[in-house]
C-alpha cells in the first residue's frame, strides 16, 4: 500500500510539472537528490559499520548480555503473554538494545523475528496483545545514541553533530512512555468493553 501511495505521489508530481512547464526543475532536482542520496548512504555505511563493530565488541565482552539481563524483568512485565524462556523475548531484547544505540537497520531483522515468534505463540492471523505492544514500543524506540542522526549531521558539516543526544534521549523516553501508556489504555479499554 505504501508503495502505491509513493508511486501515486510521484506520478501526480511529474504530471503537475508537465502541465505547469516546470519539468526542467523536476529533472534537476531528481538528479541532485539522487547524487545526495548516494553521498549520504556512503557516509552512513561507514558510521553503521563502526557502530555495528562496537556492538559486536560489546556482545563479545558480555556488555549486551548484562544489558539484556537488566532489561529482562521489565520486558517480562511489559509482555506478560510471552513465556519467560521463549525465543521471542531474546529477539525483543536484541531489537530494543540495537534501537537504544540508534541502529535501526540492525534492529529490523530482530524485530521481524520477534514478530514471527509472537505470531507462532498466538496461533492466529490477528495481532496479539504482545505484538501490538512490541510494535508501539519499537516505533517509539528509546534511543541513547542516535548514530544515524549524528552521521547525517556530520555529513552536512555540523560543528557539533552530537549535541542532539540529550534532546533525542528526552524525546524517545517521552515517546516510549507515551506509547506504553496508550497501549495499556486501549488494551484495558477493550477488555472492559467486553
Amino acid at each position: 500500500m505504501v508503495n502505491i501511495i509513493w508511486a501515486s505521489m510521484a506520478i501526480i508530481g511529474i504530471f503537475y510539472a508537465m502541465m505547469n512547464g516546470t519539468m526542467n526543475e523536476v529533472n534537476k532536482a531528481l538528479f541532485e537528490s539522487a547524487e545526495q542520496a548516494v553521498t549520504i548512504s556512503i557516509g552512513l555505511i561507514s558510521i553503521m559499520v563502526f557502530w555495528l563493530g562496537i556492538m559486536k565488541i560489546a556482545e563479545k565482552a558480555g556488555i549486551l548480555r548484562v544489558l539484556a539481563k537488566l532489561m529482562r524483568p521489565a520486558i517480562l512485565k511489559i509482555f506478560p503473554d510471552i513465556p519467560k524462556d521463549h525465543p521471542a523475548i531474546g529477539y525483543i531484547l536484541s531489537n530494543f538494545t540495537a534501537n537504544m544505540f540508534g541502529l535501526g537497520n540492525a534492529a529490523t531483522p530482530m524485530g521481524i523475528k520477534a514478530m514471527q515468534e509472537m505470531k507462532k505463540l498466538s496461533g492466529t492471523e490477528e495481532a496479539s496483545r504482545s505484538m501490538i505492544t512490541f510494535l508501539a514500543l519499537n516505533t517509539s524506540s528509546l534511543t541513547l545514541i542516535p548514530t544515524t542522526v549524528i552521521a547525517i549531521r556530520m555529513q552536512y558539516g555540523s560543528s557539533q553533530p552530537t549535541e542532539i543526544v540529550a534532546t533525542t534521549l528526552i524525546a524517545t523516553v517521552v515517546s516510549s512512555i507515551s506509547a506504553l501508556l496508550i497501549d495499556r489504555f486501549y488494551y484495558h479499554k477493550q477488555k472492559w468493553g467486553k
